[in-house]
């Protein structure tokens, strides 16, 4: 009896902690003549005929995929019933970098990520289809992709975050197959220097975009955050940043994630 009921209570826990659905979502590219799969995490409760909700875009970071996050930290389900909102975390590619590659066409996540996505999942599920209803964060590479779109199309994204992203390439110039998506650095100067998150701080005005990201002060994308930091300050920036103790691994990352969204409810609290 009594180890039908420790079974009944698991069982039970399980079913009530990570009541959450996920969905696959699959999109047809026409930028990169190629289906690319997607997790939707969906609140509990949700239907065609709910409310519309707001969207947090959460990338992966290099050497990942879409399923990294709701794997490897299965908690980001409890967050989405908790906000009631709705995560989609995009496949990126192994290392897209999220922009748009001049040198390879099968790496256009730049045009997959901030239009062809945004318009499927806006078609497909009940959504706030503006920025104040979305915002957009991720990991590493992640990071970079997420300030490196979010900057760029403000109409998409009122809020953006980056946790321990590699903020600045140009100090890695034979890393992560960036070389592959710009082509070398010592011939390619211009591309790199355009595509560097850390270079199109220029397109903020500190009104638009509400930012928040962070790093651990022994990861290896700590002195570009230091740096991101700082020329935002001298930009006079609106921005929340974090430093605290940490390497580039999932513990730095599960912990980084609840403060994120955090922010960005109540980002999307203040502007219903």
């Amino acid at each position: 009896m009594k180890r039908y009921l420790l079974f009944f209570l698991f069982v039970f826990f399980i079913s009530t902690t990570f009541a959450a659905r996920v969905d696959t979502l699959k999109v047809e590219s026409a930028a990169m003549i190629k289906t690319i799969s997607n997790v939707v995490i969906l609140p509990e409760g949700y239907s065609a005929e709910s409310e519309k909700l707001p969207v947090i875009y959460l990338l992966h970071g290099a050497g990942g995929n879409h399923t990294d996050w709701v794997s490897k930290v299965p908690a980001i389900k409890n967050y989405v019933d908790q906000y009631n909102l709705i995560i989609v975390c995009p496949d990126g590619g192994v290392t897209s970098w999220y922009f748009d590659s001049p040198v390879d066409p099968a790496m256009q996540y730049e045009t997959y990520v901030s239009s062809e996505l945004v318009r499927a999942v806006d078609q497909k599920y009940q959504t706030i289809a503006n920025p104040a209803g979305r915002a957009i964060t991720g990991l590493s590479m992640g990071g970079h992709g997420a300030f490196y779109l979010s900057f760029r199309h403000q109409d998409i994204w009122g809020a953006a975050g980056s946790m321990s992203g590699g903020l600045d390439i140009r100090p890695f110039p034979n890393n992560w197959d960036i070389p592959k998506r710009l082509g070398s650095y010592a011939e390619n100067k211009a591309r790199w220097e355009e595509n560097s998150v850390i270079n199109l701080v220029y397109l903020l005005d500190g009104r638009k975009l509400k930012l928040i990201f962070d790093c651990g002060v022994d990861d290896f994308f700590y002195g570009v955050n230091q740096r991101m930091h700082q020329k935002l300050l001298e930009r006079n920036i609106p921005h929340e940043y974090t430093e605290r103790p940490g390497v580039h691994n999932w513990e730095y990352w599960a912990n980084s994630v609840k403060y994120h969204l955090l922010f960005f409810h109540d980002y999307f609290e203040k502007n219903p």
